[in-house]
């Protein structure tokens, strides 16, 4: 027999290590010990001990030469869950994007972790049922629910609770005397998978070579980005589809970009037209049962197409074969808080790594976008005409400086008027200005006083169908008082310029008969809520739209003829390098929505600068010419794609510590003739949520690695302490 003594189990020669990911604000990855009998592999989701708690993470590599004197203080993973590991491509996107970013490794895994503590098998949902004699005491609650129930069918706790009127005690009271019993529900059989065979739709001969080669891009497979560049109306969602359709035959799984996913359900419906069930959805609106459903649906690829918004990117698709970015030119695919990511550029990223195609779908392209087609990075694929033959809108100004609205009026005399016209015809009409709420301004005539929020450097904007004044960057709000707080005067408050509930109220007075319509972001109560109003609108039911950008999202309204920007100069003097090119796609987004069904559209644009530029391409309908202009001036200036940008914000609780900061990070900062360094200067908005601002803009040639001169630099600076905070944005959209 043999008396040779062995190694205990946790020795290091028998233990393996492996280095985990954690789901935190950590750049590195830590060390665990495998207990025996675990078998783990890199991407496998776990659940190991960080500090007093168990956290979920990954498996990130494979530590082969452990450090054999910190062996004993290393701790065991807890567990391995039972989920689909997170594949190569996925890890790499994470590395990628957290090295570009210049984000903390853990922040972006937590983007693929969107479940936290619901990952794994889905929760057993208990349901109850009639099975016993009346309760010793009935109440009328009690009553109701037994009555509920009387089909003797498994009914769902809650469900039953609320469909009765009763609180779920109620229902534990029954199961307590045993007229009801509890059951575990049957799971959920999964949906059918689309059908791309369904409804295939007739297209015209131009929609059928951009087709054709939507086909082509599925069928190739391989990593290649395409432009799908196509005027309003003239069917790209259509077109597309039949690129998903393609990859949907052969088996693999496609994601669909979308902005404001929770407010499209017009394309939701156009999805289960042309295939017969609605595709899985992402978004934040999503309950926590709905979305581990979903999450556990698309990595087991029970999800063949998922739409999503932006951080849909980021799920762990088991076989993912086509990315589509619907208005990829839309400014909300740039996220600006935790990891400061542009998710069509992310989406491009993720292709060429999982070495798949990526469409990008706009009327307006952005200039980045529009630049690459140009040289021939993107390959174009036009639709330059409106689906069944549809005219584009035609486009005048109303010039304000010779034809003003009356005094304390918004409406130009010639815009009402069409207005009148259209109603008459039993058409619609929109009424667009991108300013929320009643006025953007409350200011008192007796004193001069303006409310201003109390923590942010910033106006109240008074929303009157809510009887407050609002923060529209904090969330701050107030009662609107009746009397001013600094000199007491009474029935003094006036609103300063309009907002869309001001523009309502002079629509109603204007054409009393119309029915009108708010549609606007704040007024939003529910996802049900604002599909119920689009159907509304679609189906005709209302005369007069009055809405923010909300209304420039893609959406189809047959009787819309005629769309009134009420401010067209609104977003161009705000000293953005963008504000020319975000100008010229949302009016010609908004004017868009006129003449898609029958008719022909007409948008006028209110003006006090017709001679602009922008107002000029507009008007005219050159496209090429505003592209041309745009691009010579980003090329002349050195702006993107021409050339890099990068953001540091540096914020704190008061002014002179933010500020002292800033010139440090500047005094440490590695010379380089390269890089020219802007700032610091205090951010336009200056104070948000009580925290002084300021601002370093940086700015580089295309090819040079501006991450890597960032990560140089805050690896040398000093680190941010106490109160301070320091925010890094590569590629920034905003500058405020």
């Amino acid at each position: 027999m043999d008396h040779t003594p062995r190694p205990p189990a946790s020795s290091a020669t028998s233990t393996r290590v492996v280095d985990v990911l954690v789901p935190v604000a950590l750049n590195q990855t830590y060390s665990y010990r495998v207990p025996r009998g675990m078998e783990l592999k890199a991407g496998d989701v776990v659940g190991v001990p960080l500090g007093p708690r168990e956290v979920v993470a990954v498996v990130w590599a494979e530590n082969a030469n452990p450090d054999p004197r910190l062996h004993n203080r290393l701790k065991d993973v807890a567990e391995k869950l039972d989920v689909p590991p997170l594949k190569p491509e996925l890890r790499a996107l994470v590395d990628w994007v957290a090295n570009y970013t210049l984000s903390a490794r853990g922040m972006v895994l937590r983007m693929c972790l969107r479940m936290g503590e619901h990952l794994g098998p889905e929760r057993v949902r208990m349901g109850v049922r009639l099975v016993g004699e009346p309760p010793r005491r009935l109440t009328p609650a009690r009553g109701r629910v037994i009555e509920l129930l009387s089909d003797g069918l498994l009914h769902g706790k809650a469900d039953a609770a609320k469909e009765a009127g009763v609180s779920t005690g109620v229902i534990d009271g029954l199961v307590d005397e045993g007229t009801l019993v509890t059951e575990a529900m049957p799971r959920l059989p999964p949906p059918p998978p689309p059908d791309p065979a369904h409804a295939q739709p007739d297209f015209t001969r131009q929609q059928r070579a951009a087709v054709d080669a939507m086909r082509a891009l599925a069928a190739n497979g391989s990593f290649h980005v395409a432009l799908l560049d196509g005027v309003t109306g003239s069917g790209k969602t259509e077109v597309y589809f039949e690129a998903v359709a393609e990859v949907i035959r052969r088996g693999k799984q496609s994601l669909i970009l979308m902005p404001e996913i929770a407010l499209t359900g017009q394309f939701l419906d156009r999805f289960s037209q042309r295939f017969g069930v609605r595709p899985v959805e992402w978004h934040s609106e999503l309950s926590p049962r709905t979305r581990q459903r979903n999450w556990a649906a698309i990595a087991a690829g029970e999800a063949p197409v998922v739409v999503g918004a932006r951080s849909a990117l980021f799920l762990p698709y088991a076989d993912l074969g086509l990315i589509v970015v619907d208005e990829e030119h839309d400014q909300s695919y740039k996220q600006d808080d935790g990891v400061h990511y542009h998710a069509r550029d992310m989406a491009v990223v993720r292709a060429h790594i999982a070495k798949i195609p990526v469409v990008l779908a706009s009327a307006t392209p952005s200039v980045e976008t529009e630049v690459n087609a140009r040289k021939g990075r993107y390959q174009r694929i036009l639709l330059p005409q409106r689906f069944g033959g549809q005219h584009m809108p035609r486009i005048e100004a109303i010039d304000l400086r010779r034809e003003a609205p009356q005094r304390g009026r918004f409406v130009s005399p010639g815009l009402a008027e069409q207005i009148r016209h259209a109603i008459e015809r039993r058409e619609q009409a929109l009424l667009f200005l991108n300013r929320r709420g009643y006025a953007p301004l409350t200011l008192c005539r007796a004193c001069g006083h303006r409310f201003a929020c109390t923590i942010c450097d910033a106006w109240l904007v008074d929303h009157r169908f809510r009887q407050r004044l609002v923060c529209h960057h904090c969330g701050f709000s107030m009662p609107r008082p009746h009397a001013c707080p600094n000199c007491a005067a009474e029935e003094s408050l006036v609103a300063v310029g309009p907002g869309v509930e001001r523009l309502q109220e002079e629509a109603a007075s204007l054409f009393p008969v119309a029915r009108t319509m708010v549609l606007s972001s704040d007024l939003i109560t529910s996802i049900e809520t604002m599909r119920s109003e689009l159907n509304e609108i679609a189906e005709g039911r209302v005369d007069i739209i009055i809405g923010t950008q909300l209304v420039a999202k893609g959406h189809h309204f047959p009787r819309l003829n005629l769309v009134g920007v009420i401010d067209a100069d609104l977003g161009l003097g705000n000293g953005d390098p963008r504000a020319a090119e975000r100008t010229w796609q949302l009016l010609n987004q908004v004017i868009g929505r006129a003449g898609r069904d029958q008719g022909r559209g007409i948008g006028y644009l209110q003006t006090h600068q017709p001679e602009h530029p922008v107002m000029q391409a507009l008007i005219a309908c050159d496209r090429e010419a505003f592209y041309a202009s745009e691009i010579a001036a980003r090329e002349r200036t050195g702006y993107p794609p021409f050339g890099r940008l990068a953001g540091l914000i540096i914020s704190a609780g008061d002014r002179s510590s933010a500020e002292s900061f800033a010139r440090k990070l500047v005094s440490v900062a590695p010379l380089d003739e390269r890089v020219q360094l802007l700032g610091p200067a205090e951010a336009p908005l200056a104070v948000i949520k009580g925290r002084y601002r300021f601002r370093l803009l940086l700015k580089s040639a295309r090819g040079f690695d501006l991450s890597d001169y960032l990560r140089q630099w805050l690896a040398a600076a000093p680190k941010p302490k106490g109160n301070l905070k320091l925010e890094v944005d590569v590629d920034p959209q905003s500058f405020l």
